[in-house]
């Protein structure tokens, strides 16, 4: 452990909830320290972080706050970035000389002293990290990995074997990663998002250069993108690349070629040529860290993939309903590729949930291209997380730019009654915000 965090007893978390935030609060809980948090709202996370132990409360106000975190010399105070500036709790700890520090400054902290693999990149970094934790995990590595999604082999967003080597989801959101201390980097993508915080894409582009120059040993870099490293790929001139690709039942089976050898008959058994790329790249991250490649291609096989990551619902001969974060033109693509490519001829219902204000006018044009490519399409307001309101930007301006024939407009409280009503065959609810906690009581309503 990291002596700067030896001495802290305690350790509360403003945005317990976030993806990010509570894989860091259940490390710490792990290690015996007292953990508690705030967040806005009460989810499946909030509840699985309380079954361990840690108290959560939802109102903004210092005093919830249970009395040992208000001991500034034994307390250290964790924020994510999305939260207000008037947030009261964040000022209290602020004003009073509480140590205050960002989730990126911990994961820094932790990855200082440690062998360190990061994944980076606009899309694709959370299953590649998913992918490779397991992969270490399963070939006896004592690995920590901070992972960016719930994995569907461990129903946690941490794996927690050891200290012999961290996995990180290094985020690009808010310039995070440049607080890590990464010996091997992966970057799988560098397109345009986060320009609330980037302004220009050239701006986001640049950090991607910076934080690629901490690699202390390795540099992975998706084959096209404008930095030099050892390159991955899928069908091309990759150092490390997927060839010889086949489905069979919804299971890709390929070979991997490396700068050494060729790899056959690998299986992965997530659909969409994304995913495969995802593969590739926690492959021979392991395979560059040392690990022996008959042990993770037994683990690759086992690799049941990320919630909220095309995730299965139901698939059944006459219904398919698949649920995923895609929240950027790029993975809406993906997704739709991977719907077609795994059940080819039926017609597809897309449910979307627009996710920040500035996303949505940044991005309208190739929202609406994406968009337009599904059989039908249920367009629900957009989630504003840490944002508010822009004039002009909704979901009626963007349903407008649209060009699918059947498109709606739905409030939230209708959404089952429309999806039941289109008869769907393939059913996929898209989107970062909350519509996740929508999932359960569409798929009960469908199973009916």
């Amino acid at each position: 452990m990291n002596k700067t965090l030896e001495h802290i007893k305690n350790i509360y978390f403003i945005g317990i909830g976030g993806i990010g935030m509570s894989a860091l609060a259940r490390y710490f809980k792990f290690l015996g320290k007292n953990v508690a948090g705030y967040d806005k709202t009460a989810t499946q996370i909030t509840l699985d972080l309380s079954d361990l132990g840690i108290h959560i409360h939802f109102n903004d106000e210092v005093k919830a706050i249970p009395e040992q975190f208000l001991n500034k010399e034994e307390t250290l105070v964790v924020y994510t970035p999305a939260i207000p500036r008037d947030h009261e709790e964040f000022n209290h700890f602020k004003d009073n000389g509480f140590s205050v520090k960002k989730r990126a400054e911990i994961l820094g902290m932790i990855t200082k002293n440690v062998y360190t693999l990061a994944v980076a990149g606009t899309h694709g970094k959370t299953t590649t990290t998913a992918i490779l934790g397991h992969l270490l995990k399963e070939a006896g590595v004592k690995v920590t990995a901070f992972l960016g999604g719930i994995s569907e082999n461990y129903n946690s967003n941490l794996i927690l074997e050891g200290n012999e080597v961290v996995v990180v989801e290094a985020d690009e959101f808010d310039r995070s990663f440049l607080q890590l201390y990464p010996d091997i980097v992966a970057i799988t993508s560098m397109d345009a998002d986060h320009l609330d915080i980037y302004e220009k894409a050239n701006a986001l582009e640049e950090s991607f250069v910076e934080f690629s120059s901490r690699a202390k040993d390795h540099l992975l870099i998706c084959n096209g993108l404008p930095i030099s490293g050892i390159t991955f790929g899928v069908n091309d001139d990759s150092d490390y690349c997927a060839q010889n690709i086949r489905i069979d039942n919804g299971t890709y089976i390929f070979d991997l070629k490396t700068p050494h050898k060729l790899i056959r008959d690998l299986h992965l058994n997530l659909p969409g040529t994304h995913n495969l790329l995802n593969a590739i790249t926690a492959f021979a991250i392991a395979m560059l860290y040392g690990t022996p490649t008959t042990s993770l291609a037994k683990a690759l096989f086992s690799f049941k993939g990320v919630q909220r990551r095309f995730s299965y619902q139901i698939k059944t001969k006459n219904l398919v309903y698949v649920d995923d974060y895609a929240h950027h033109p790029t993975e809406i693509n993906a997704l739709h590729q991977a719907v077609r490519e795994m059940h080819p001829g039926k017609k597809v219902l897309a449910i979307f949930q627009p996710h920040l204000y500035s996303r949505t006018r940044d991005f309208a044009e190739d929202f609406a291209t994406s968009l337009s490519q599904f059989d039908q399409l249920l367009l629900l307001d957009i989630y504003p997380a840490r944002e508010l309101p822009i004039e002009g930007i909704t979901s009626e301006w963007l349903l407008e730019k649209i060009e699918a024939n059947d498109k709606k407009l739905v409030i939230k409280e209708n959404l089952i009654e429309e999806i039941i009503k289109s008869n769907p065959e393939v059913v996929v609810t898209i989107g970062a915000g909350d519509i996740g906690e929508e999932v359960k009581s569409i798929k009960e309503a469908l199973v009916v």
